[in-house]
């Protein structure tokens, strides 16, 4: 409860500070800076030092990007049977195959089955926030460009260069080798402020008019988003015969709405950001009601 108000109060604030023309057009870019710059690598330097890797984590790693590549499939044949461009499509990709795994999902796991499941989430989150960074900017290039064709190279360089990306490598590569646990305060406060940011942003570059219009890109969204992309996770576990624990925690994961830091990304790469932060905002609010039917259906099954 505490959370979906913080949700509210975040994205109010930033649709009321728009309204009153007492914050500048463009201060969404500022705060989109800090939060991909500072708050996102703060997030691996937190977290990615602190997971063990076991061979019972290879599920939720590989179910998270099925998630994401399952998204670019299936949005390509609903692109192409609406005639939609390769901006749209790439939008709804975005908005499609990545899930809101801590600032929403951290909090429903703990009220649902406890704190100590919290590290298979972390696996999870740190593994949407790769594949994310990674296919979700690759999506983000190619729907940015005016041709919809960019080179390997241009994309690689754009990997590479994305502060995110740059985090989880550093945070990966470093953690043997480096103790990072007395810069932990630190990491928690800037990691602190990426969701309550992000949803202001959000707020403020929040429009309501023309939405009826979209309205077909929406609920396709939200429909793989909130219903297609846990069943096909509950499948695969039903198909390798996946149980307890792991099973449980990554369908209840992908069952999330969609993350906030797809809009950072949609408005860094010039694509629909009306879209993705219509779509982030309801998938939010209806991700409240999906994930309570998900979770008596995982209990049902497991």
């Amino acid at each position: 409860m505490v959370n979906f108000v913080l949700i509210g109060v975040c994205i109010l604030a930033g649709m009321v500070f728009k309204e009153t023309k007492s914050i500048h057009p463009d201060a969404h870019k500022g705060i989109n800076t800090w939060i991909l710059y500072l708050a996102l690598p703060a997030v691996s330097f937190k977290y990615l030092p602190k997971v063990h890797w076991t061979l019972d984590m290879l599920f939720p790693i590989v179910a998270t990007f099925l998630i994401a590549v399952f998204s670019v499939v299936f949005m390509l044949f609903y692109s192409k049977k609406k005639g939609y461009s390769r901006r749209s499509r790439s939008t709804m990709e975005l908005t499609s195959g990545y899930s809101n795994t801590s600032f929403i999902g951290f909090p429903l796991i703990s009220a649902f089955y406890g704190e100590s499941l919290l590290s298979i989430a972390i696996i999870c989150d740190q593994t949407m926030f790769l594949a994310l960074s990674t296919l979700g900017i690759i999506a983000a290039v190619k729907g940015g460009s005016k041709s919809g064709k960019v080179s390997a190279k241009f994309i690689l360089k754009r990997l590479i260069t994305f502060p995110p990306l740059l985090g989880c490598i550093g945070a990966l590569a470093l953690s043997p080798f480096i103790d990072f646990s007395v810069a932990e305060p630190f990491f928690d406060k800037l990691a602190a402020t990426v969701s309550p940011l992000a949803l202001f942003s959000v707020g403020l570059q929040l429009k309501f008019n023309g939405w009826k219009k979209l309205i077909p890109q929406i609920s396709t969204s939200m429909l793989y988003k909130l219903i297609l992309a846990p069943a096909m996770v509950l499948g695969l576990a039903l198909l390798f015969g996946v149980k307890g624990d792991v099973a449980k925690i990554t369908i209840f994961e992908a069952a999330m709405p969609t993350v906030v830091t797809s809009s950072i990304i949609a408005e860094q790469f010039r694509l629909n950001t009306k879209l993705t932060n219509l779509i982030i905002g309801i998938s939010i609010i209806v991700g409240f009601f999906t994930t309570a039917v998900w979770y008596e259906i995982i209990n049902l099954i497991f």
